[in-house]
């Protein structure tokens, strides 16, 4: 049975993925205004999603290995961990650079009334979140299939408990300019 760390982490891949469907409508529907308040607002949550795996995730994991050295048959190696969070961290990049990118486009599409350039430039944001959409897919199920199963597998009840709270309070906190209601119920 899964963590409860893990089972938020997961979760929040679930309600990524609702967002991530109502962006690609507005998008698909030309809707500036829609795709650009969908956009911000995936961009915050996923903001705070890989802040919860920098901050108590991937710590926990490393410091796990680091103190079995090895001792521990239901754990990876030190290296393939660290080989493993390297790229989920790079990918992390991507996906903020990526967003940053398009949120600027979008902010720029604001100030746009001409619709055959916001045809053009929302065809660029679809083809750009297509893109980026794809490589979400391949890193939650990495996520999901490895390093959320090593919480469960490695490290002992009160260490998930731990970890669990701290990633729920990570989980938690909005940036101001969303109100609550907007930010729990995306």
């Amino acid at each position: 049975m899964p963590s409860e760390a893990s089972c938020q982490l997961i979760d929040d891949h679930f309600a990524l993925d609702r967002m991530l469907k109502e962006l690609k409508a507005a998008l698909a529907r030309r809707d500036v205004i829609a795709g650009h308040a969908q956009l911000d607002l995936f961009w915050a949550r996923l903001a705070v999603h890989i802040r919860a795996e920098h901050l108590h995730l991937f710590p926990a994991v490393l410091s796990h290995l680091e103190t079995v050295k090895g001792e521990c048959a239901c754990a990876p190696d030190l290296s393939a961990a660290q080989s493993l969070i390297a790229r989920l961290h790079a990918d992390h990049d991507y996906f903020m650079l990526g967003l940053a990118l398009l949120m600027k486009t979008m902010r720029e599409l604001l100030k746009v009334s001409e619709a055959a350039i916001i045809n053009e430039r929302m065809s660029y944001v679809s083809d750009m979140f297509v893109e980026i959409e794809q490589r979400l897919i391949e890193h939650n199920a990495l996520e999901e299939d490895q390093l959320y199963r090593w919480v469960t597998t490695m490290l002992c009840s009160a260490d998930q408990d731990k970890l669990a709270r701290q990633i729920m309070g990570e989980l938690e906190k909005r940036p101001p300019r969303f109100p609550a209601n907007v930010w729990s119920n995306a």
